[in-house]
């Protein structure tokens, strides 16, 4: 099992997860997929592999996921010319998870902890994910993870963080479990601010995925400023390093958002299914197992 490595940001303090061996090869199949999401040029395609291979000598061990996926997805548009390529994958995503929205709402009024079963439809929403190499069933998934044990469990102090903040900062992941959020910020009862990626990055959620699924109706909609598949804080903007830094309960979705921001010392939520083997080891569970946990614990 690899060694885990963290190290820290004198910019911004922050200690983040960091590459390992196991990412290169992952690296490559990202942007293999989303090249050919991209463009059914073969030409292009191969030379998004060329590239994106030709870049990874020069990627450091110290460098987060999310860093290295800020390139792999720049160099992803820039040869293909397409700027968003999963958008239709999106709109559709999100489509079928409205769809399934009255079915949510009433897993929640019918538990006997409405929050507890907000919080993991929230984590079943994480499913939805094109960047990691999983394949989903939403139904099957969503029914399994509702009966799920957590891995990681740090429900009551999310609930005392809750009840003593006026406002929360939550932190998207991807379009479709956009839907999944709504029913979370729903049931908190908190004014709630909802940062977005600022440009297309796989499917991660932007502001008009996030208006797609009806976040504008619960939440102030902001971006974050980053253009990678997670929130590297030097990149994002200074609106929101502001809410973040402020903030007194940050709920952070899925595994990019992990890897930019594991092990701060602050009061931030970790909401995800776990995908891959290297944030399985790094929390301390095993892949498909769902996670609640704290930053500061």
């Amino acid at each position: 099992m690899p060694q885990m490595r963290h190290s820290h940001d004198a910019r911004t303090g922050l200690n983040t997860m960091k590459t390992y061996l196991e990412c290169f090869p992952c690296f490559v199949s990202q942007a293999f997929r989303a090249a050919r999401i991209a463009t059914d040029d073969p030409e292009k395609i191969k030379q998004v592999i060329d590239e994106v291979g030709m870049m990874l000598k020069d990627i450091p061990f110290d460098t987060s996921p999310p860093e290295t996926g800020i390139l792999i997805y720049s160099k992803v548009r820039e040869i293909t010319g397409n700027q968003d390529p999963y958008s239709h994958i999106k709109a559709e995503t999100t489509k079928k998870a409205l769809s399934l929205y009255p079915f949510l709402k009433d897993q929640v009024e019918q538990a006997d902890d409405r929050l507890l079963m907000a919080i993991r439809i929230a984590v079943a929403g994480n499913v939805i994910d094109f960047g990691a190499n999983v394949e989903f069933d939403l139904e099957k998934d969503i029914n399994e993870i509702l009966n799920k044990d957590f891995a990681v469990f740090h429900y009551k102090e999310f609930k005392k963080l809750l009840s003593n903040t006026n406002e929360v900062l939550y932190l998207a992941d991807n379009a479709g479990e956009t839907v999944f959020d709504r029913v979370l910020i729903e049931t908190m009862g908190k004014p709630v601010t909802y940062a977005v990626r600022d440009v297309p990055v796989i499917n991660d959620a932007t502001r008009k995925d996030a208006m797609q699924a009806g976040i504008d109706k619960v939440a102030t909609i902001i971006s974050s400023g980053t253009d990678g598949p997670g929130t590297i804080l030097k990149r994002c903007n200074t609106e929101f390093r502001n809410l973040y830094n402020n903030a007194r309960l940050v709920i952070s979705k899925g595994q990019g958002n992990y890897e930019a921001l594991s092990h701060e010392n602050r009061p931030v939520f970790f909401l995800l299914k776990v995908k891959c083997n290297i944030v399985a080891t790094d929390i301390g569970v095993n892949t498909s197992d769902i996670v609640l946990k704290a930053a500061y614990i």
